[in-house]
């Protein structure tokens, strides 16, 4: 086994990393989503946002792998730190650096691994975005830009993380957070021919819940909805509050059909629990949604209004419908 090199800019990478005041914090989902995206995308059993420590890479994110942490010295990630290439080790057991590492020879028995250094914003080396296979595997060139997009993905949380990303009444991204992350599931989609759908759910009732119950109330409503919503679709699917009444969803990987099915879903509970007497009030959603086309859709931007003139147009048909019946 060789241990990973120490980078030459240890000392200011290692302060830059604890800047960022990261470790031996709870997991969060701007970073699972990544993970959980990486692990589908690919197929593996482990995917890990890595945090190289001065002995010990620390996960901040972690799916299929039990430990929250193992020492630097054999640790992989350690070894992709020092280099601006993805570090791509197609069979460890063939492989004179990680042959005999314990975590070749014993769990999480790592025979293919694939790590995507990512940088601070001062460009520190803090850690890696990998994926881990129990077998041997390739990565053809496609597979690395998918991986590097992963990456870029946490490379921009860590960006954003001085900005106001997340809905503070929901916990879900806003319309910000939810436009860095998009772009980069749009630019996936593009590159392996997948689909995108994006749907918005518009609580019809917010303004009077907050009229007639107050500000509390209406908070308190917008939360169950995004609690609805996250209990309906994927946990790779991606959700955010656009405006004060308006919900988005991201579905990478699926076309309109697979959205109805997620749109069942949610109806079923909204119907459960609008039949529920404890509540004061019901939840009147409408919801429009449309597929996405590289050749119309620049960017999410883009997406978002072309619903938003969807929902528009249909509030407008149904304004008329009514002036005209009441004539």
């Amino acid at each position: 086994m060789i241990k990973p090199p120490i980078p030459a800019d240890e000392a200011r990478r290692l302060e830059t990393l604890r800047s960022l005041k990261l470790l031996d914090t709870p997991p969060e989902e701007r970073f699972d989503r990544v993970t959980r995206l990486a692990q589908r995308v690919f197929g593996v059993p482990i995917a890990l946002v890595s945090l190289v420590d001065a002995d010990r890479q620390w996960f901040k994110s972690r799916q299929g792998l039990e430990a929250t942490e193992t020492p630097r010295e054999i640790s992989f990630c350690g070894h992709a730190i020092v280099n601006d290439r993805i570090l791509v080790v197609n069979d460890a057991a063939g492989d004179e650096r990680f042959c005999d590492n314990p975590l070749v020879s014993c769990d999480p028995n790592i025979r293919f691994y694939a790590g995507y250094p990512i940088n601070a914003p001062d460009g520190s080396k803090v850690g890696t975005l990998c994926v881990i296979d129990r077998k041997p595997r390739e990565m053809s060139k496609e597979d690395l830009s998918l991986l590097r997009e992963l990456g870029r993905m946490v490379e921009e949380e860590l960006i954003a993380a001085n900005l106001s990303t997340i809905d503070p009444v929901t916990g879900v991204s806003n319309r910000l957070g939810f436009s860095q992350i998009a772009e980069h599931l749009l630019a996936m989609c593009r590159r392996m021919d997948n689909p995108a759908s994006l749907l918005v759910f518009r609580l019809e009732n917010f303004a009077d819940i907050d009229e007639s119950f107050g500000q509390n109330e209406s908070d308190r409503a917008a939360a169950e909805l995004a609690h609805l919503l996250m209990a309906s679709f994927r946990d790779s699917d991606i959700m955010a509050r656009l405006t004060s009444n308006d919900f988005g969803v991201l579905l990478a990987g699926s076309n309109l059909d697979g959205a109805d099915r997620a749109r069942d879903r949610l109806n079923g509970l909204i119907v459960e629990r609008n039949n529920n007497r404890e509540n004061e009030y019901d939840l009147e959603l409408r919801t429009d949604a449309v597929v996405y086309h590289p050749g119309r859709h620049a960017n999410v931007e883009m997406l978002i209004q072309e619903v938003a003139e969807r929902m528009a147009e249909s509030t407008d048909a149904a304004s008329g419908l009514a002036l005209a019946e009441n004539a």
